[in-house]
């Protein structure tokens, strides 16, 4: 059993389920932080500059998580931000885990299925080719820049999360309002899949993932992808409110510019085989079950 976590990102949206899945569960959480090290519990870093190996030795895994948000406008300053945020500082921590004295035994970094771009009805497992456009080259560039650690003998993984459905913020948060007011509905034909997952089962599969001998890319979404439209018609129905206001594709990229179609129209149909190969339990499987119990809780009652 791993005991001794570092973590970044850790005030994420992620990272704090995750701090609260691995404290209740008994792990010791050490935190990388951009700010000081007020205390023993916390690791001092500049995600710009190269880490002190020592700073990182002694831990039983590591955690990275940390990274620019994709939600927004991107223009070609944010790209690059969105970029720099998880190339550099993932190559950063990497080599300085492989220098480190004591070396962890795991480290997982974030990553996204936005690494297989735009793929309609396909089935995409931890093995299909990356896709095209930007989302999917920082992934492959994400993904790759752990190599230093791997060729140093640690266990590594790249966590491909899909849609994380929380009450506490993130897209779900974001949709509530029109749904709320009865202003939701699908976007563009409503035929793109979203591969959704509640944030309980992202921290499992994390947890999961440190505990077990994966490697390698793990898609971390849940079992049953909806399609947008079904999406909107079960999320319209846990509210009962009526979902009869689409958003056409170009109304979509009028508001959101690229974004939209690299996050609302792409179509990812992504299977979690790892995952379940190696034995992980989903708390939620079905979209229906996992919305009606993040807004029975409501933010902040979970």
């Amino acid at each position: 059993m791993t005991h001794r976590i570092l973590v970044s990102g850790a005030s994420g949206l992620i990272g704090s389920a995750l701090v609260r899945a691995l404290t209740s569960g008994g792990f010791d959480v050490v935190r990388l932080s951009r700010g000081g090290a007020a205390g023993a519990w916390q690791v001092a870093w500049d995600p710009a500059l190269d880490l002190a190996p020592e700073s990182v030795s002694g831990f039983d895994a590591v955690v990275h998580l940390a990274g620019e948000s994709i939600v927004g406008r991107w223009t070609a300053a944010k790209k690059q931000r969105i970029l720099e945020s998880r190339v550099g500082p993932t190559a950063r921590l990497a080599k300085a885990l492989a220098l480190a004295p004591q070396p962890p035994q795991v480290l997982i970094t974030a990553s996204a299925v936005g690494y297989y771009g735009n793929r309609g009805d396909e089935i995409l497992r931890e093995e299909s080719a990356p896709g095209s456009g930007f989302l999917a080259d920082v992934c492959r560039q994400w993904e790759a820049a752990s190599e230093a650690a791997a060729k140093a003998g640690i266990r590594t993984a790249q966590v491909r999360s899909g849609l994380v459905l929380s009450s506490a913020g993130g897209a779900l948060v974001k949709m509530l309002l029109p749904f709320r007011l009865g202003l939701g509905g699908r976007v563009g034909n409503g035929r793109q899949w979203w591969s959704w997952i509640h944030i309980d089962d992202v921290a499992g599969a994390i947890v999961h993932v440190v505990n077990s001998d994966v490697h390698g890319p793990v898609n971390v979404v849940g079992p049953n992808p909806a399609t947008n439209a079904e999406f909107t018609k079960i999320l319209g129905g846990v509210l009962t409110r009526p979902t009869i206001f689409p958003m056409p594709a170009f109304a979509a990229r009028l508001a959101f510019g690229e974004m939209a179609d690299e996050l609302l129209l792409a179509s990812q149909r992504v299977e979690p085989a790892k995952l379940l190969g190696s034995g992980y339990r989903f708390k939620f499987e079905g979209l229906k079950e996992a919305l009606s119990e993040l807004l029975a809780a409501g933010s902040g009652q979970r």
